[in-house]
């Protein structure tokens, strides 16, 4: 359905709405993902208010979403099943963590990494993936490369699939449901890349978490234990063996984890040690690499 509506409808529906609650960039999301009408088309009918838009679907029904929202604390993501992340929209439902944007930075990371390294050719894995948002940009962006997706749920696996075989349909991959390096021990010594986004969140926290997120959002994806790290501890004590040699481990953290996450790293025989800041400015990535004494 398309609808032809003017700028001082919009805006005056949009005001009416904020009146309500809510927060303006949410709302704005809604707007584009649902109606097409993105922010430089609302910054534009600010100048010119009596010029025509074109809605892609009734102002009502956008409504509805939002009231459900407001009303429930439910995810827009999880509500209108869409999700845009980095150059890709990805399917998305409540057996998965919603993609942030910040995680975008580690796909970036990894491949800078890649090819600093001229590793021209490999296997990468992401593990917990979830959705399928780090499989999806390495499955495009190393086109050549084969890559192992590991998650402990189905559902989620389920998802990403879905994803990788719609957005990446050429890639050379598997998926494995199972217990972070559990199903890829076969595999151990040959991996070029590793990414992951663990659960990293400390226990006593859930609680303190904004509605939306905890109580839509998948505790399994978000509860790393008493210090957030026992599933980090895992996948970097892992990494020592599963990775070849050069072969780097990136991996996302809390926001005050990085010192500790490091000397995991550091302790467990990483080198090449080194944080990545996320779109705050805050230290959320940690960065290393195998290299054998021998190379």
């Amino acid at each position: 359905m398309t609808l032809y509506i003017s700028g001082s409808e919009i805006l005056s529906w949009r005001k009416e709405q904020l009146f309500t609650g809510g927060r303006v960039e949410d709302l704005d999301w809604l707007l584009d993902m649902i109606g097409g009408i993105g922010w430089s088309e609302l910054q534009k009918i600010y100048l010119e208010p009596s010029k025509n838009l074109t809605l892609k679907t009734s102002l009502q029904n956008i409504e509805a979403f939002w009231v459900l929202h407001l009303k429930k604390q439910i995810p827009l993501q999880y509500l209108i099943g869409r999700c845009p992340w980095r150059d890709f929209e990805l399917e998305i439902n409540s057996s998965a963590l919603i993609p942030r944007q910040e995680t975008e930075l580690l796909v970036d990371c990894a491949l800078e990494k890649i090819d600093s390294s001229k590793i021209y050719k490999g296997i990468w894995a992401d593990l917990g993936t979830g959705c399928g948002p780090l499989a999806v940009a390495l499955a495009r962006g190393l086109p050549s490369w084969e890559g192992q997706i590991v998650d402990c749920s189905e559902e989620a696996i389920s998802l990403a699939r879905k994803n990788l075989n719609r957005l990446a349909p050429d890639a050379s991959f598997r998926l494995h449901v199972g217990n972070w390096w559990d199903p890829l021990k076969p595999s151990w010594g040959k991996f070029s890349l590793v990414v992951s986004n663990p659960p990293y969140i400390p226990s006593s926290l859930i609680k303190d978490l904004e509605p939306v997120v905890r109580d839509y959002e998948p505790h399994l994806a978000l509860c790393g234990g008493c210090d957030g790290l026992a599933h980090i501890r895992s996948i970097i004590q892992g990494a020592v063996f599963a990775l070849q040699n050069g072969g780097w481990l990136l991996m996302e953290h809390h926001y005050d984890q990085s010192d500790d996450v490091l000397n995991l790293m550091k302790k467990n025989g990483l080198v090449e040690l080194s944080y990545e800041l996320d779109l705050n400015g805050v230290k959320r990535f940690a960065v290393g690499r195998k290299i054998s004494k021998i190379f």
